[in-house]
């Protein structure tokens, strides 16, 4: 894979903007969970295995009206790991590449966990496709505000999975509120703060001669991630150890994991 790694080297010094495109592959080098398959779920969240709640069940605002205290222990507990989570040593590198180019990096990013901004990327400079957790809006909509949830620190029956302390609620209507994230099955997603970031991105793009697109950890099971990829014009680097296939001459693909990978590409740019 040598010349693999190489050539990344090669188009990233052509490169004159950063996008960086992840999914959730990226976080697991960082510890985070890979929800992979029902068994892959549960082996995480056992009290829903038990129940067998599937994953699209519970992450889904359906779940908040029939039992929010079930909804809240497993938005509780995710929220809770990401505040934790110290992200990897690829999201440093990652950072340093953008650095060095003239137009810098713009991260787009399918992931709710804040890991990009936890890494040091500007707020600015990342769009959240699908909402992020550290936020929240109102269940009921009674309102289109979206608001940090700092003060939110959920107490949990992580055996039961969950929420012992009491919900967030929404300053309006002083009803529960729940996390500003595009779920299944979600029309009353407020998405506001996701299409400012979106809007952000496309005006940054303008300014890009020569881009260069770092995919890393985004599957084909939700592919909004790799589709922009593969749609901006400019070289694409997919890194990706199950599924790392790439359209014919749009780039390099890599079938390795993020923070490995990172780490072989950053060798070959001293």
């Amino acid at each position: 894979m040598a010349a693999d790694y190489q050539r990344c080297a090669e188009l990233i010094r052509r490169a004159d903007g950063l996008l960086v495109t992840a999914g959730a592959g990226i976080g697991v080098d960082s510890g985070l969970p890979d929800f992979r398959g029902p068994q892959g779920f549960w082996g995480v969240y056992p009290a829903l295995g038990r129940a067998r709640i599937a994953f699209e069940q519970i992450a889904n605002p359906a779940a908040f009206a029939r039992h929010p205290r079930l909804a809240w222990g497993f938005y509780g507990h995710r929220l809770n790991l990401y505040r934790h989570t110290i992200p990897h040593d690829g999201f440093r590198i990652l950072r340093r590449i953008g650095e060095e180019l003239p137009q810098g990096a713009f991260v787009f990013t399918s992931n709710v966990d804040g890991q990009f901004q936890k890494a040091g990327f500007a707020g600015e400079l990342v769009a959240e496709c699908h909402g992020s957790i550290h936020h929240l809006q109102c269940l009921d909509g009674c309102h289109d505000g979206i608001w940090p949830a700092d003060g939110f620190q959920p107490e949990l029956d992580e055996e039961a999975c969950l929420l012992r302390s009491e919900f967030p609620l929404c300053p309006r209507c002083r009803g529960i509120a729940r996390p500003n994230i595009l779920m299944f099955g979600d029309w009353g997603w407020t998405a506001a703060r996701s299409e400012t970031q979106e809007a952000r991105l496309h005006a940054w793009l303008q300014q890009v001669r020569h881009l260069l697109v770092i995919e890393v950890g985004a599957g084909t099971n939700i592919p909004t991630v790799r589709r922009l990829g593969e749609r901006l014009q400019g070289q694409l680097i997919r890194i990706n150890p199950t599924e790392p296939e790439l359209p014919p001459g749009r780039g390099v693909s890599i079938a390795a994991g993020g923070l490995a990978a990172l780490r072989a590409i950053d060798a070959y740019l001293v």
